[in-house]
């Protein structure tokens, strides 16, 4: 009997045991097919569109097979793109603006870029009435693709294109309260309508400085000039709350070790304040602020700013650098206060540091795409403004804004004085090489006005020289064209 019991209990040992490797390998599976269900989930709802929008993504010609790519429209109806078919059944993308919004709108020939690009997916699927579509299939007709409507405002695109010229550049205008993308223009640039037939044309010069491919707007790295010294200023205001006592006297250059640097033009501005070297961009008075600041909590103000951070925008963008640490030298420091060194920018990331500080700190993630529609007008879907994240304090952002407006009433940028709108900026002349007056001109700021979005936008003509006389009267014709004449 003893043993009877003794087997009896190492059987039921024995099935405790596969039940409890039954139940874990039970779990496992439920496990598995759980992460399974949230990973479906979620790359249907975030990546999905990412996905087909791939170039590397064969279906999209599977798509193409059955839809007529869609349209792409301005904010005011402008068709700045769509499908021409002939009477053989032959398609071709006709842009009818050419180069005007090369850059902004893209291209569909030989690769993808801009809205044709990460809008692929929406432009080659098609919201017609279901019915319709039923009758296409059977008819063996392709069904139309629905429509993009961006962002972009015509006739500011129109101004910034035509105030830009023939020169080398970029200009960028964002709505800082929502991160609409307004205008967006990069010369030299190209007509998109000759891409399949120039392309070799085209891209005879990828990496000299008359690329057209390149989005100098979202790509193209500037040294940024004096519109740096918004940073540095925002860097003293944190470690100096007195900072009304400052004064320095501007003899008109300052030597720094082996180099000098100079005011721009050589220009004596004798004892200044903060708010008056910033309005005068006083190259002698940042170069003194510069060598005072803790290095390292610079350096982290500017990551706060996203420099060496991958924008949060749909096009392709650089990264801006910053590589000011405390093994720098004095000669580095200096230099780096006043927007030159190894300090580079973006066009479109500089836009976004104006536009948070005219919306108080708060950043909104830059969009171009306002919402999409059917062919006959019927919105599929809308596309809101997102809130990016702060990179500084309200407080900050107020400060700011009164240099700013300083530098419009008082200094460099006092073409925008005296306007229906009240302005606010910061100007720059940025050195790119050892020749003597060769330097880009920038011009970064905003303007505001009762009763209409407040409009920031970000200027860089290159080897334009002074961003006072250059930059400053390109931005004005685009407030001028924004404020007081309806578009």
């Amino acid at each position: 009997m003893k043993k009877f019991f003794t087997e009896k209990k190492s059987g039921a040992s024995s099935n405790r045991k596969k039940n409890r490797e039954f139940a874990v390998i039970t779990y496992l599976f439920v496990g598995l097919f759980l992460i399974l269900i949230g990973y479906f989930a979620y790359f249907q709802i975030y990546k999905s569109e990412d996905f087909i929008n791939s170039p590397y993504n064969t279906r999209q010609e599977t798509f193409a097979e059955h839809v007529v790519r869609g349209n792409i429209l301005s904010a005011d109806g402008k068709v700045l793109a769509q499908t021409l078919v002939g009477e053989d059944g032959s398609e071709t993308r006709y842009y009818p603006y050419g180069g005007m919004f090369a850059h902004a709108v893209g291209y569909d020939s030989n690769g993808r870029a801009g809205i044709e690009s990460f809008g692929n997916f929406t432009l080659l699927r098609s919201h017609a009435f279901f019915l319709e579509q039923v009758i296409n299939g059977i008819k063996g007709q392709k069904n139309q693709g629905d429509n993009i409507v961006t962002t972009l405002n015509y006739g500011l695109q129109e101004t910034a294109y035509q105030a830009l010229g023939d020169r080398r550049g970029a200009i960028v205008a964002l709505e800082p309260s929502t991160g609409k993308i307004v205008a967006m223009v990069s010369k030299p640039d190209f007509d998109p309508n000759a891409v399949a037939t120039e392309w070799e044309s085209i891209i005879s010069d990828t990496e000299g400085e008359n690329s057209v491919l390149v989005n100098r707007a979202t790509q193209g790295l500037y040294p940024p000039g004096s519109t740096f010294k918004i940073l540095t200023t925002l860097e003293y205001l944190r470690e100096n709350p007195s900072y009304q006592q400052y004064s320095y006297e501007c003899i008109g250059s300052i030597p720094i070790n082996k180099t000098e640097i100079h005011c721009y033009n050589n220009a004596v501005h004798g004892t200044e304040s903060l708010e008056a070297s910033f309005a005068k961009s006083c190259n002698t008075s940042y170069a003194n602020i510069g060598l005072g600041l803790d290095r390292k909590a610079f350096s982290g103000l500017c990551s706060e700013l996203l420099f060496g951070k991958n924008l949060p925008v749909p096009y392709a963008s650089n990264q801006s650098s910053f590589v000011l640490d405390t093994k720098s030298d004095a000669d580095q420091v200096a230099q780096t206060a006043i927007g030159q060194g190894e300090t580079l920018v973006t066009p479109m990331h500089m836009a976004m540091i104006t536009a948070a500080i005219a919306n108080g700190g708060n950043l909104m993630r830059p969009y171009v795409i306002d919402h999409t529609e059917n062919y006959k007008g019927v919105t599929v879907q809308n596309y809101r403004a997102s809130e990016y994240g702060s990179l500084l304090g309200s407080d900050e952002a107020a400060k700011l804004q009164e240099f700013m407006s300083l530098v419009v009433r008082e200094g460099t940028a006092s073409a925008l004085n005296g306007q229906p709108y009240q302005a606010a900026g910061k100007t720059g002349s940025a050195e790119f090489s050892n020749i003597k007056g060769e330097s880009h001109a920038w011009f970064t700021g905003y303007a505001s006005m009762e009763g209409k979005e407040t409009l920031a936008v970000t200027v860089i003509v290159e080897n334009g020289g002074a961003g006072s006389t250059t930059a400053v009267p390109i931005a004005k014709q685009l407030f001028d064209r924004y404020f007081t004449s309806g578009s």
